[in-house]
């Protein structure tokens, strides 16, 4: 089992990743839609991921998406957030 990657390091790629996403992931905190325990859950997934250097690469290049990149570990909890956070600004 290859070991965890830096903590710091992958907090901040969660961060750029859900900014490139438009995932508002402070927003999703303020509305009671991930605790603390969530947001770290989300970190420690990054943690795990074995393609930090792709996320790296792709986020320098400034890209922007409606989604995150297939080789993300947190894609699908990113869009469904974007998509709980999306669907309150229309009620």
């Amino acid at each position: 089992m290859r070991p965890l990657g830096d903590e710091r390091l992958h907090l901040r790629l969660l961060e750029e990743m859900s900014q490139a996403v438009g995932t508002d992931l402070v927003r999703a905190y303020q509305e009671g839609l991930i605790s603390n325990e969530d947001w770290a859950g989300m970190v420690q997934h990054c943690r795990g991921c074995e393609e930090p250097e792709k996320c790296r690469k792709w986020l320098t290049a400034g890209e922007t998406a409606e989604e995150a990149p297939e080789y993300c570990s947190n894609r699908s909890r990113l869009d469904a957030l974007k998509e709980i956070l999306a669907a309150g600004e229309k009620e």
